[in-house]
């Protein structure tokens, strides 16, 4: 059994303002974001504007915070919200969904694309490749944060979590920061240069994420208000599988009716 490191989740604290590590990571991943776009966009002279990726990337922003909220109250705590729907605004409580927010910020991108008058398929594989690292970092916060902790385990590298009483179990918060961070990011920016039509990476994408989370839930401790559904299978896992089936649909679509890229 390995010790778990106890970080302090609040990095500075001045008045009523604090500054977390679980915020920083978010803060991180948004501006590595924006590099890593713009980074792309100067090599492959892409013929978009900085406002416009200024524009793109902050709807976005707002897409995922709104979708992320809304999806962790329609999908692991709606009968709680509906008793207490203030709740629903005091997001410092906690309780965010990664699958409402790739909702949220599905939607939030395509409206602007489409405004912005480009095609959506292209802009999503250039936004894509860049997510698993904001999703990595999200992960290790959740690390520090001793929250999402997994089942119990007798491995060599099981931890005591705070709030998971005094049995070892799986870090699975860094699993999912390897499979759902580094390596989706490896193999997505390694692919995108290999693409046949634009939409093949944003299509890998919901495939192997769906796979990874899937995968890693098998380690992690279920929601309590949730619990299994079926007895089988968490609701992360399910709202994967329905992932996976999206980026099957959506692999079909470009395949059939996109042309090559030349």
């Amino acid at each position: 059994m390995i010790s778990y490191p106890h970080i302090d989740p609040v990095i500075v604290k001045i008045g009523p303002f604090s500054l977390r590590w679980y915020g920083l990571m978010y803060i991180l991943g948004f501006v590595s974001s924006y590099v890593l776009v713009l980074y792309q966009v100067k090599r492959k002279t892409l013929k978009i504007e900085r406002s416009q990726i200024d524009d793109l990337l902050f709807a976005l922003i707002l897409g995922l915070i709104i979708g992320a909220r809304l999806g962790y109250v329609l999908f692991y705590n709606i009968g709680f919200y509906i008793q207490n729907p203030l709740e629903i605004f005091q997001v410092w409580h906690g309780g965010m969904s990664f699958h409402g927010g790739l909702i949220g910020t599905l939607i939030a991108g395509f409206i602007v694309v489409k405004r912005q008058g480009f095609d959506f398929f292209k802009i999503a594989d250039l936004i894509i490749p860049t997510c698993p690292v904001g999703i990595g970092l999200g992960r290790i916060g959740n690390f520090i944060n001793g929250e999402l902790f997994g089942k119990p385990s007798t491995l060599p590298w099981a931890m005591v979590f705070p709030q998971g009483g005094q049995i070892p179990r799986h870090p699975s918060q860094l699993y999912e920061a390897f499979f759902e961070g580094l390596l989706l990011f490896v193999t997505l920016w390694l692919y995108k240069d290999r693409k046949k039509r634009d939409g093949d990476v944003f299509a890998l994408f919901l495939m192997l994420y769906g796979l990874f989370r899937i995968f890693c839930e098998f380690f992690r401790a279920p929601d309590l208000q949730v619990g299994y559904i079926m007895g089988i299978l968490t609701m992360g896992q399910l709202l994967s599988f329905l992932m996976i089936l999206t980026g099957v649909f959506v692999k079909w679509y470009i395949a059939s009716r996109r042309p090559l890229i030349q």
